[in-house]
């Protein structure tokens, strides 16, 4: 493995324990062994280094939401609560990918690529999650298909930070799909 691989690497392992905000050059150099030279040399800076980082680990995120909600349902399992039950699985078993996915959007404040990445898997999201929980296929009209995916993905953006925060009282996917009694 060369030091650009390392680096990506040691870049990944930095974001999911440390944090985008708390990673060093020191910490990315440990971590992989390369010197300090070898970051500016393939990536341009340790923030270019850490957001191409970044970018693969949501990548990673985009794909597990999208398998849970492409999995089709087995007959006589809850639809919707089965699919919610799997997203908080994926939630508690990736917590640390979680946490840097929500890291992430106080850097795009002042990062543009950041930004633009979390903008376009948000509107990936939003066409999954619709087609997932409303059935909005292709020929669904595309304010229906944003206004329904818009809904969905706030629901599990504030799932996903409930059960990073207080897992003890965070809604059960029956408590999810429940309907409210007010």
């Amino acid at each position: 493995m060369g030091h650009k691989d390392k680096l990506l690497t040691a870049a990944r392992d930095c974001l999911l324990t440390i944090g985008y905000a708390r990673t060093t050059v020191r910490d990315l150099v440990a971590a992989s062994g390369a010197n300090q030279a070898s970051i500016n040399y393939h990536f341009g800076s340790k923030e270019q280094l850490l957001t191409r980082a970044l970018h693969d680990l949501n990548k990673e995120w985009g794909e597990l939401l999208f398998a849970i909600l492409e999995t089709p349902d087995l007959p006589d399992s809850g639809a919707p609560e089965a699919r919610w039950a799997r997203i908080i699985e994926s939630i508690t078993a990736n917590r640390e990918l979680w946490f840097v996915n929500f890291e992430s959007v106080a850097s795009a404040r002042n990062d543009d690529e950041i930004l633009s990445m979390i903008v376009e898997g948000q509107e990936k999201a939003k066409v999954s999650m619709a087609r997932a929980f409303a059935g909005l296929g292709p020929e669904a009209p595309p304010e229906e298909v944003r206004a329904v995916g818009s809904h969905y993905f706030a629901l599990l953006v504030g799932v996903a930070m409930q059960w990073l925060t207080d897992p003890d009282h965070a809604p059960t996917a029956a408590q999810i799909v429940a309907r409210p009694a007010y």
